[in-house]
């Protein structure tokens, strides 16, 4: 499986795709999260894309950003892309949000994103509050690979990852952040075969707890490893602070779910997502039961059986390729 769905809303706005130029009228600056998108911009380069952003809406207001499909060739590298963003950050005082690569896998697969160093976002936007990137490069194509570098960011609210394979560089470089205002971490593992290396070592400085003393919910999500995630969170301190957790989208069977059961309990939680998953139906009714009888809802959609081959099982997660 691979992303199916472009943004509908980010950062509490609808997401607003630029027509090509003079196609349509356009909605005030601050009222959309604006979306660029070569494709639908006319098939035309990414600098004529936004050449014509910039000059037909007022970016002195703009809240948010999302960058779709930016290539006109092979290679979907971001770095040219970005690099041009960046060098006009001063244009835009009121940015609080960008999600970079809204793409889906008809346009082209998660794993072939070929991304780059996303630690100067953090560095030239000072007041960005919610950042999102789709992608990474397990294929080795680009000229670097998704990267991030250890930074402090003081209005850093929402952090999210999705990737079919985040590096483990990555992981540790987010837990070695100083986040003081992180409210919603979400990392999408993957799988090792697209370059998902972190391991739940690279983790425990974010279960740990107090690294991210905001920090109200947390995803671990995607992983071919989330038998082991769910073992590591049952007895995580952070636990405690959250009102929100999600390890939903991976391998996780019975267990996993055991670890959960016999853990440090779960009712404090609003909401556990453990959607797209390989437990039986006892166990998914235990947990139902343990969890959601206290008033946390628990999702727990999207059983999943296992691919079999000759006398193997092979379970998979919702977003790898």
């Amino acid at each position: 499986m691979t992303v199916a769905h472009h943004l509908q809303t980010f950062h509490g706005l609808r997401v607003h795709t630029l027509p090509e130029a003079g196609t349509a009228e356009l909605p005030e600056p601050d009222a959309v999260a604006w979306r660029l998108d070569c494709f639908e911009a006319g098939d035309i380069p990414f600098p004529e894309v936004w050449g014509h952003f910039t000059a037909a809406v007022d970016t002195t207001r703009v809240r948010a950003l999302v960058l779709g499909p930016w290539w006109d060739d092979e290679y979907c590298e971001l770095r040219p892309v970005l690099d041009l963003v960046l060098a006009d950050a001063e244009r835009f005082p009121a940015l609080r949000a960008l999600f970079l690569a809204d793409v889906t896998g008809e346009e082209c697969e998660v794993s072939w994103l070929q991304l780059t160093d996303v630690t100067p976002v953090l560095e030239r936007f000072p007041l960005l509050e919610e950042f999102g990137v789709r992608g990474g490069d397990s294929q080795g194509l680009g000229e670097e690979p998704l990267s991030l570098r250890p930074v402090r960011h003081e209005a850093l609210r929402v952090l999210r990852f999705e990737s079919g394979g985040l590096p483990g560089p990555v992981v540790r470089a987010v837990a070695a952040c100083e986040l003081p205002a992180l409210e919603r971490l979400e990392l999408w593992l993957g799988v090792q075969q697209y370059g998902g290396d972190a391991t739940v070592a690279d983790l425990a400085p974010i279960l740990a707890g107090g690294r991210f003393p905001a920090l109200r919910h947390l995803g671990l999500q995607d992983s071919e490893l989330q038998d082991e995630i769910a073992a590591a969170v049952a007895s995580a301190p952070v636990v405690a602070q959250l009102e929100t957790l999600s390890l939903s989208m991976g391998t996780l069977t019975d267990t996993g779910a055991e670890a959960l059961l016999g853990g440090q309990p779960l009712t404090h939680l609003k909401r556990l997502d453990l959607h797209h998953h390989f437990m039986s139906g006892a166990v998914t009714e235990r947990l139902r039961t343990a969890v959601g009888s206290a008033g946390t809802e628990v999702d727990l959609s999207e059983h999943c059986e296992p691919h079999r081959w000759r006398d193997e099982e092979w379970r998979y997660v919702a977003v790898s390729e």
